[in-house]
């Protein structure tokens, strides 16, 4: 058994249990349990040049459980997570989440930001607004862990600049190893 297997089997053991979407409450806890470190998933770190990566570690019916990876300057696009729970546990470096707002004009506005450093857990669900970034100086880069449950295969994107709302159904990398 990998240490990531043994580490983070508490988790994955809730995950594979699940017969509907994951409450925020139970998510955050098992997140902020996990003892899971960078060296623990090394084998689903892979990072992308234009983009971050969404490497695949483990699913079911009820979840994906994924290790995303971005570079100096990535982010995410600004999203929602429609219908689905999402936990973000901050492995290495510093998750600039940055939270928003529909304003009265049909347009989105940052509302607040916090970085989020090793160790560090958030949890939002449905329709709450954010984007996640990678703001550390070049050549510092970010791994998170991630639960999206359930699988997180659409979310509505906004734009600082236009009142529409787009889709966007994220690529995710699975790993051609054996995973957990």
């Amino acid at each position: 058994m990998s240490t990531a297997t043994e580490k983070l089997e508490p988790l994955i053991t809730y995950l594979d249990g699940l017969t509907a979407r994951a409450p925020v409450e139970q998510v955050e806890a098992r997140m902020r349990d996990a003892e899971v470190t960078l060296d623990d998933v090394s084998e689903f770190v892979r990072f992308g040049e234009r983009n971050y990566l969404r490497n695949l570690m483990k699913d079911g019916p009820w979840y994906h459980l994924l290790v995303m990876c971005w570079r100096s300057g990535q982010r995410s696009p600004i999203h929602n997570h429609d219908r689905s729970t999402c936990g973000l546990r901050v492995l290495t470096g510093v998750a600039t989440e940055t939270s928003f707002e529909v304003t009265p004009s049909g347009l989105v506005k940052a509302v607040s930001s916090e970085d989020l450093h090793d160790g560090g857990v958030v949890v939002t669900q449905d329709s709450l607004i954010h984007q996640v970034s990678n703001l550390q100086e070049p050549g510092k880069d970010l791994v998170t862990l991630h639960v999206y449950s359930p699988p997180l295969l659409r979310m509505d994107t906004y734009s600082l600049t236009d009142r529409s709302v787009g889709e966007f159904r994220p690529m995710i990398l699975e790993h051609a190893g054996s995973g957990i």
